[in-house]
């Protein structure tokens, strides 16, 4: 039993012994002569970093105009919706249903006049038909509807205009059979 372990310590060591001897033995005399080659040749001269141009600041001043990511629509002109700088919403009304669709997704599918008030309907991106007159709210940026015409809905939204506290109208028209 011990002369077993003795056998196997000797083993071990002359293992140990043969892996370590191996790792200080190394031909490097290609490496040195590579290093020789390069150290022996004339230095360069180092081109200069080149010049940059200054950045130039860009003002942003489209913030009222319609999305690039939004389809074009025509704007009904309405001689009483104008750009106004007190805009800013109602955080205390109550969010009517169609706030939580964008206006893009809706479509005006018809009109109704019951008891002299105009009403438009809407059809949501599920499917489903909704009245809206003037007054009620669409889309996510505080729509109203501010009218109901012939083949149309004419629907003023109020966005920020990229400052901290800045407001503005945007106006959008929702036209008949226009999706």
């Amino acid at each position: 039993m011990k002369s077993d372990r003795t056998l196997i310590s000797r083993i071990t060591a002359f293992a140990l012994g043969g892996v370590l001897s191996a790792c200080g033995v190394s031909e490097m005399s290609d490496l040195k002569q590579f290093v020789d080659d390069k150290t022996e040749r004339p230095g360069g001269l180092i081109e200069p970093i080149p010049t940059f141009t200054a950045y130039e600041a860009f003002a942003y001043s489209a913030a009222g105009m319609r999305s690039p990511f939004d389809r074009p629509i025509e704007v009904v002109e309405l001689t009483t919706l104008r750009l106004r700088s007190s805009v800013a919403p109602d955080r205390t009304r109550a969010r009517e249903f169609l706030e939580q669709f964008d206006v893009g997704s809706l479509s005006l599918v018809g009109r109704l006049k019951r008891q002299g008030i105009e009403w438009a309907l809407l059809r949501d991106p599920s499917g489903g038909i909704h009245r809206v007159r003037e007054g009620n709210y669409v889309g996510p940026d505080h729509g109203r509807v501010v009218d109901v015409g012939a083949g149309y809905v004419a629907i003023m939204e109020i966005v920020t205009d990229g400052t901290s506290n800045g407001w503005v109208e945007r106006p959008r028209t929702l036209e008949l059979g226009t999706q």
